[in-house]
């Protein structure tokens, strides 16, 4: 009987990876992306709300939505800020975007 490796779970796969200096880099730099995909599907969920019913709201149609979502984990693609709007009213909420200064600005 063979014994099979036990599963990691995607946080240790990634905590894992991060160890490596170049997927460490690379994984930072697409921080912000990560950082609103989860924020654009946690309102969504939040709002109780399909893909399907936030493209109804925006006036387009559902795959523009999975587009959006998707977009922002593979970078094929950057939404407006317009779009981002529409999003944001669809599912209840308001957009903001803020400028943070880097540890280094602070530096100076």
């Amino acid at each position: 009987m063979t014994r099979k490796a036990p599963m990691k779970t995607h946080r240790q796969m990634v905590d894992e990876w991060k160890r490596e200096p170049e997927f460490k880099a690379t994984y930072d730099e697409l921080e912000m992306e990560f950082t609103l995909l989860r924020e654009l599907l946690l309102a969504r969920q939040k709002a109780g709300l399909t893909q399907a019913e936030v493209a109804e709201k925006m006036g387009t149609k559902p795959p523009a939505v999975t587009r959006l979502e998707t977009a922002l984990s593979d970078q094929r693609h950057s939404p407006t800020i317009a779009t981002l709007k529409k999003y944001a009213q669809a599912v209840g909420c308001k957009l903001e975007v803020h400028l943070v200064p880097t540890k280094a600005a602070k530096a100076s």
